[in-house]
């Protein structure tokens, strides 16, 4: 296995340029607390699952530093490259600001643990949402856990932070200098700009440098099961090479593997092309977690229950991968067994496109897992489907947790096609399904506990999306 080399890396952390020799492979918790000794940042559960570890990372985008919420434990501190981390302790100021004033009001800290996470995710809302929702702001903290204060008194700290500070201006710069002159963050966020484009490489695509490495994008996954291991491995970083973007031509829509999972619910591309996909977006992760992971991870991870994909594979949506030459797949071909996948060790993702959904088409996604959100799946299931005049024309009903792979359920898919909508196909549908599955029991339930989750979940889509031509209370 190959040695992990160091490599020179250079961000901003608080208010410092930061020119370091690091592990690229290492996490920014570890440089943040054990090099740079700033322990406001907890080390907790080190699997991206409680907040405690939450930073802010500063990205220029089209001539803004736009600012996201990540959970450093699993972050791979070679992703910070050209981008500016701020902890805790870059959001303190002479006195408490503005969101610490209304936590320490409502005694929103007890052991206190928690807190830091809290007042940057909740930083983060104010930084990219000018009017004020407080909806959004429990969007913004859904990844903190509190093992003490019960959430009640957070709750009433976000409530009244939005009610205390008035709308900011729509434009960026000035929303900043809003912010400042309101305590949410400190004057030096003024000068990030300049010094992110001072320090910025712009880096191309090296068609063999993924060969005999692990290749590594927003690592959500990766730095759980393998942190270890990927310290003594040379990783190849998508974000070296790898542009985010979403984009319609030709009738798809266009997505760059390295899309983070808030870049797919975010987009207008995607709100318009898939309607009630706004249903999927809590119970997929934090929003911590949603900015760094990818969609191209999400795939190639290969898991059976991955949510994404499952979503993706609804979507009929198709691979370009792309190594020494590029080539076209069906993401319901790309899987071969349990995490193996059709891909060669120096091919990356490239792109994921699907054909953008015209008149009549319907969409839902459902999940069950043990908590209803921020949870991995014991079975979960996308639905779509082109449908008029009570008959479905033609549809795709993907699964996850009910076989070694994420797979479309095709003998399903191709009974429904031209059929009238009612509880009778309804019920040949779940029997269909049920008979060509093959899930295993585990620690998310048993084989027979899964089956009887798909066919309730393959009734739920019914009832969200054609409940007019059912009977309702035969389908339960």
């Amino acid at each position: 296995m190959p040695k992990n080399t160091m490599q020179k890396i250079t961000f901003i952390l608080n208010n410092e340029n930061i020119f370091a020799d690091v592990k690229p492979n290492s996490t920014l918790l570890d440089f943040i607390r054990k090099k740079e000794r700033l322990t406001g940042t907890k080390e907790v559960c080190k699997e991206g699952d409680c907040g405690a570890c939450s930073v802010l990372i500063g990205e220029l985008e089209n001539g803004i530093v736009r600012y996201k919420n990540v959970t450093s434990c699993i972050y791979p501190i070679a992703n910070a490259e050209g981008k500016h981390v701020v902890t805790i302790e870059g959001l303190n100021q002479n006195s408490l600001n503005k969101i610490q004033e209304f936590y320490v009001g409502e005694n929103a800290a007890q052991c206190g643990f928690c807190t830091p996470g809290f007042i940057v995710s909740t930083a983060e809302y104010f930084l990219n949402n000018n009017e004020r929702n407080v909806e959004k702001v429990y969007d913004s903290i859904s990844g903190n856990i509190c093992r003490c204060t019960g959430y009640g008194s957070i709750k009433r700290a976000a409530e009244k932070l939005v009610a205390d500070v008035p709308e900011a201006p729509e434009d960026y710069g000035e929303r900043l200098k809003f912010l400042i002159e309101k305590k949410i963050i400190p004057e030096y966020f003024l000068s990030i700009k300049d010094k992110l484009q001072n320090i910025l490489q712009t880096k191309k695509i090296d068609a063999d440098g993924a060969k005999g490495k692990t290749i590594v994008a927003g690592g959500t996954d990766l730095f759980v099961q393998r942190a270890d291991e990927m310290l003594n491995e040379e990783g190849y970083f998508v974000k070296n090479f790898a542009k985010k973007f979403i984009s319609e031509e030709n009738g798809s829509v266009i997505l760059s593997g390295a899309t983070t999972f808030e870049d797919f619910f975010n987009s207008e591309i995607i709100k318009t092309a898939i309607p009630n996909i706004h249903k999927a977006f809590k119970l997929i992760a934090s929003q911590a977690v949603r900015n760094s992971a990818t969609l191209a991870g999400n795939i190639v991870n290969a898991s059976p229950i991955g949510d994404m994909t499952i979503i993706l594979l609804a979507l009929n949506a198709k691979l370009i991968l792309k190594g020494k030459r590029e080539r076209e797949i069906a993401l319901k071909d790309f899987y071969l067994d349990y995490k193996k996948v059709d891909k060669a060790n120096d091919e990356i993702i490239e792109k994921i496109i699907f054909e953008k959904p015209g008149r009549g088409f319907r969409f839902n996604f459902e999940k069950v897992s043990k908590r209803t959100h921020l949870d991995i799946a014991s079975v979960n299931t996308a639905f779509a489907a082109f449908a008029d005049d009570g008959i479905i024309r033609s549809a795709t009903l993907s699964a996850g947790g009910i076989a070694p792979i994420p797979k479309v359920l095709e003998e399903a898919t191709e009974f429904l096609s031209g059929k009238e909508i009612n509880n009778a196909l309804l019920n040949e549908v779940v029997e269909i399904a049920n008979s060509v599955i093959s899930p295993i029991s585990d620690v998310r339930g048993s084989a027979d506990y899964k089956r009887l989750l798909l066919g309730q979940l393959i009734k739920a889509h019914f009832i969200e999306l054609f409940s007019d031509r059912l009977n309702v209370g035969e389908a339960i």
